[in-house]
């Protein structure tokens, strides 16, 4: 492995933890670089659908999610008043048997600390947050602000919204902000009462302009999670999430179903946080730098496909360094990028729509794509 191009990966989130692990298993030569100062219970919840477990089981950890995570029957889309079903989507066994795979709801903290524990603790640096990139054609240089540097054949950007690699290959640019805020909460799930529903292990309460999903992230179905849509005309881009409060959420769903405030009524904490999109970007590569995720193609988190498209692309990309050789990495790079951009742009552009599974429809190509073993598209034919 020594001897074999040095890998960079620039941040040790969902997507950049993910690319590395599957990056090891082929043998390649792989070091993790995350800004935090070590590995915490962050976050809240996370859908995580067949099309992302069958990544999670070439990684090796699909049983243990299977265990920790809460497996729903179905997703329910419901109206914000009446709580009447406008749709009902097969997952449970069904997802299994027509997917391949396990749909799970978990907590994101539990996934990620898998994912990190799937690493070698050697192959990953902590509190390195990156100042400067420099490729120089036959290197490229890391620049931290520890004042340390490091040396790569390849560098990968999974460094999220504000990635400094795609600084570094587009400009400075701030994301747009999606004039939508998200409430997040987890808390201990609480006792049905009377006039409510009881609380579906996977449900999306919809009205014409906001919406809260909600569902377990635990198999034992005791806690719970709900995250909004809530418009919101302007936002401070300085500001990334604030803390809200019980009574702003009384009054954003005021008049919604009893269920709903019953979830009001039993936060614990919770905290608003903004939604930022980008538009495609003109490329995802360029000399010895790639992006993966976030990075390049941020989306509203309204088809609860984000995290999942930034570990499908690290395993195309792990895909496409085993099709064409490491040593080749500008043809990886377009051989990756061919077989990612149309699905993450189709994704994206749902996400921003906010139209996922409001009614019923189909999911199987969501759901059952499995990234290895998706016919490859050439450049070439991508590109006509």
């Amino acid at each position: 492995m020594s001897n074999s191009p040095r890998i960079a990966v620039v941040g040790a989130g969902l997507g950049g933890a993910a690319t590395a692990a599957l990056l090891l298993q082929e043998g390649f030569n792989v070091r993790v670089y995350e800004q935090a100062p070590g590995f915490s219970r962050l976050g809240a919840g996370i859908h995580v659908g067949p099309n992302v477990m069958k990544v999670l089981r070439r990684i090796g950890i699909e049983d243990e999610m299977n265990r920790q995570g809460s497996r729903p029957d179905f997703w329910y889309s419901r109206h914000w008043e009446t709580g009447d079903v406008l749709a009902q989507i097969p997952l449970g066994d069904y997802a299994v048997k027509h997917y391949g795979a396990t749909y799970l709801t978990v907590h994101r903290g539990d996934f990620h600390e898998l994912l990190i524990k799937a690493l070698p603790s050697d192959r990953v640096s902590f509190d390195k947050c990156l100042t400067k990139v420099e490729d120089r054609g036959n290197v490229v240089i890391l620049s931290f602000a520890d004042g340390t540097t490091e040396e790569a054949d390849i560098v990968i950007g999974a460094d999220g919204v504000n990635s400094r690699i795609r600084e570094e290959l587009l400009g400075v640019e701030p994301p747009k902000y999606a004039g939508y805020l998200a409430h997040r909460a987890v808390f201990p799930t609480p006792e049905v009462k009377a006039g409510m529903l009881p609380f579906d292990a996977c449900v999306k309460w919809w009205s014409d302009d906001r919406h809260m999903m909600t569902y377990f992230v635990t198999s034992k179905a005791d806690e719970l999670y709900y995250v909004t849509g809530v418009p919101v005309e302007k936002w401070d881009l300085n500001d990334r999430w604030l803390p809200s409060s019980k009574e702003e959420m009384r009054e954003t769903f005021r008049g919604w179903h009893p269920t709903v405030q019953a979830l009001v009524d039993a936060t614990v904490e919770v905290t608003k946080w903004s939604l930022l999109e980008r538009d495609p970007l003109p490329l995802w590569s360029r000399g010895r730098l790639v992006l993966l995720g976030d990075a390049c193609h941020p989306m509203k988190p309204h088809m609860a496909q984000g995290a999942a498209m930034a570990i499908e692309d690290g395993a195309m990309l792990a895909r496409c360094f085993k099709e064409v050789g490491v040593s080749n990495y500008a043809d990886a790079f377009a051989l990756y990028e061919a077989n990612r951009a149309t699905r993450a742009s189709k994704v994206q552009r749902i996400s921003h729509e906010n139209t996922w599974l409001r009614t019923n429809e189909d999911p199987s190509w969501c759901f059952g794509y499995d990234v290895f073993t998706e016919p490859l598209v050439s450049p070439s034919k991508a590109a006509a």
